[in-house]
C-alpha cells in the first residue's frame, strides 16, 4: 500500500493534481482551491483545463475509440476489473482526498471509495475476489453483466439479431455529493460498452476524481479514460463539442435542461439524473420502533445531501404524533460534531449551506413549527447544520415544494391513500420514493401509483448497482445502472438476415 505522500503508480505526490489527457499528466497556468467543509481551510491547487486541453482530450479519445471499440467483451471486463483493483490498492489515498473535499467522515468516505470499486467489479466476469472490504462484499450473488447479441425474432423467412455498438466519446459531468460513487457509474458504463470517457468533476470536489483518473492510467490504453477540471464554462463546451457523442450529467434540473438544449444541436445521446424531491409514505400499520430509524437514516444520511433521500415524509394521521416524537429523538443520534460519524457530516460547500440556511429562515419567517434543530451557528468553523424537523408546514411552502438537499425535513400527515399519492407526485419528485407498510400488497399498490423511477419498500433509499436507475418527469432523462443502464451507452443495431 503506497503512503499518503506518494502514489504507488508514478511517485507523484498524492496531494498534487493534474488534468489527465492522452494518458499523461498535464498542469495548467490556472488553478483553484476548494474549501474544506469541516474547517473552512483551503485545500490543494486544482488545475483548470483550457479549451485547448479539452480539444486535445477529445482528439485523444476519438483516436483511442478506433481501437477500443473493437476490443472484446473479455478484454474490456479485464480492464474494468483491473481498475477496481486500482481503487482498492489506493483506498487510503482516495479516502483521504475525498474526505477533505466533501466533508465526509473517514468511515463514510472509505465506504464510498469501496462502493466505487464495487461498480467496476459488477461489470466484470472475473471470479477472483479483490482484497477484503470492510463494508461491502463485492461478490455476493455476483452475476456477469454484458450486452451480448440478442435474438429479437425468427421465423421461416428471417432471423433478426440485435447488436449493441458503442456510441463513441462520453462527456461525463459529475456532482459533488458523491464524487466517486456517482462518477464511477458513468465511467464503468462507458468503458464496459466500448466507449471512451472524458470526465469533468464538480469544481466543488475535483480532487478525488483527478487522482482516481491518474491512478487508473497504467491499466488502460491512453485516451480511453481522461479527466479535465473546470467550472460551468468547461461543461458547456463539452455539451457543444462536436467530437463528444453523448453526455451523462448528474445535477440540478435547470442545468440539465440547458444541457439537453445544447446537445440537440449535434443530436448527442443524453443521460440526465436530476433533482428528486422524494416522498416517503409511512402507513398506519408500521412498527415505529423499526421504521423510524430507517426513515431517519433515509432523510439525514450525509446531511440529506443524497439525490434519493427522503425529502418529504408523509405519516398516517393515526400515528403522526408518536412518529414525530420518535423521529426527533432519533435525529439526535446524528451528531453534528462527530468526525467519525458514519452517517452525518457538514454540508459540502458554502453555496449549499447558504441555500439551506435560507430554507430554515423561510420556515421561521412564516411561523412554521420547528420541533428539532433550526439553529444556525455562524461563529463556528465549518458548514454545519443540525438535523432540523418541521411539523406540518403547508403543502405550498418552500420546504415542501423544493428539494432541500440538507438535513431539513418536513413531516406531514395523511389519511387517504389517493390523497397522499397525489401530493407525493410533484413534477420534481420523479427520482425516488419510499413506502413503509408490512402489507406488501398494499405497498406495491401504492408504489405502482407513484410517478418515480425507483420506489423502495420497507427500506431507506439507496440505489443498487443491479437495478436500473432513472428519473421521471423533471427528475431525469435516460438512466443508468443494471443491464438496462448499459443500453443507454450503446446504439442498438438490428441485423435482419434473410433465410
Amino acid at each position: 500500500m503506497p503512503s499518503l505522500e506518494t502514489n504507488g503508480s508514478n511517485g507523484q505526490s498524492a496531494f498534487q493534481f493534474y488534468n489527465i489527457i492522452d494518458g499523461k499528466l498535464r498542469t495548467s497556468k490556472d488553478h483553484h482551491q476548494v474549501i474544506d467543509p469541516r474547517t473552512e481551510e483551503p485545500l490543494w491547487d486544482a488545475p483548470i483545463a483550457s479549451t485547448k486541453d479539452l480539444d486535445d482530450a477529445v482528439e485523444a479519445a476519438n483516436r483511442a475509440f478506433k481501437t477500443w471499440k473493437k476490443s472484446t467483451v473479455a478484454e474490456r471486463q479485464k480492464a474494468v476489473h483491473d481498475v477496481a483493483n486500482v481503487i482498492l490498492d489506493n483506498l487510503d489515498i482516495l479516502t483521504e482526498v475525498q474526505m477533505k473535499e466533501t466533508g465526509k467522515s473517514r468511515l463514510m468516505s472509505k465506504f464510498d471509495v469501496e462502493r466505487a470499486a464495487w461498480h467496476f467489479e459488477y461489470y466484470s466476469m472475473y471470479p477472483a475476489p479483490p482484497p477484503p472490504l470492510s463494508c461491502v462484499n463485492l461478490h455476493a450473488h455476483q452475476e456477469s453483466v454484458t450486452l451480448e447479441d440478442e435474438l429479437q425474432y425468427e421465423d421461416d423467412t428471417i432471423r433478426i439479431i440485435a447488436t449493441h455498438a458503442p456510441i463513441g466519446v462520453l462527456g461525463a459531468i459529475s456532482p459533488w455529493n458523491f464524487p466517486l460513487i456517482l462518477s464511477t457509474v458513468k465511467i464503468v458504463s462507458a468503458l464496459a460498452t466500448g466507449n471512451c470517457c472524458i470526465i469533468k468533476p464538480s469544481p466543488f470536489t475535483p480532487y478525488s476524481l483527478l487522482k482516481f483518473c491518474e491512478l487508473a492510467q497504467p491499466v488502460l490504453p491512453p485516451g480511453v479514460f481522461q479527466a479535465v477540471n473546470g467550472g460551468a464554462d468547461l461543461g458547456e463546451q463539452m455539451t457543444l463539442h462536436p467530437g463528444i457523442h453523448h453526455i451523462s450529467f448528474t445535477g440540478t434540473i435547470a442545468v440539465g435542461q440547458r444541457i439537453l438544449r445544447n446537445c440537440a444541436g449535434t443530436l448527442k445521446k443524453v443521460i440526465l439524473e436530476l433533482a428528486g424531491n422524494n416522498a416517503c409514505i409511512v402507513c398506519d400499520d408500521v412498527d415505529l420502533d423499526k421504521v423510524v430509524p430507517q426513515v431517519t437514516t433515509g432523510a439525514l444520511f450525509h446531511a440529506g445531501q443524497v439525490c434519493v433521500a427522503s425529502k418529504r415524509i408523509y405519516v398516517h394521521e393515526s400515528l403522526y404524533d408518536r412518529f414525530l416524537e420518535k423521529l426527533v429523538e432519533e435525529s439526535k443520534k446524528f451528531a453534528v460534531d462527530d468526525e467519525e460519524s458514519v452517517a452525518f457530516g457538514p454540508l459540502s460547500n458554502r453555496a449549499n449551506y447558504e441555500r439551506a440556511v435560507g430554507i430554515i429562515e423561510d420556515c421561521k419567517k412564516n411561523g412554521y413549527k420547528i420541533v428539532a434543530g433550526g439553529e444556525v451557528r455562524p461563529t463556528e468553523k465549518g458548514f454545519w447544520l443540525p438535523p432540523t424537523i418541521v411539523a406540518k408546514p403547508p403543502e405550498d411552502s418552500l420546504i415542501v415544494r423544493e428539494e432541500q438537499f440538507a438535513p431539513i425535513v418536513p413531516v406531514l400527515s395523511w389519511s387517504s391513500e389517493d390523497d397522499v399519492i397525489a401530493r407525493a407526485n410533484l413534477d420534481n419528485a420523479g427520482l425516488g420514493a419510499s413506502v413503509y407498510t408490512p402489507d406488501l400488497d398494499r405497498a406495491q399498490r401504492i408504489a405502482r401509483q407513484l410517478e418515480s423511477g425507483t420506489v423502495w419498500i420497507n427500506q431507506f433509499e439507496r440505489p443498487h448497482h443491479a437495478g436500473f436507475f432513472a428519473g421521471w418527469k423533471l427528475s431525469g432523462f435516460g438512466g443508468e445502472l443494471g443491464k438496462q443502464g448499459l443500453l443507454h451507452y450503446c446504439h442498438t443495431q438490428s441485423l435482419q438476415i434473410a433465410k
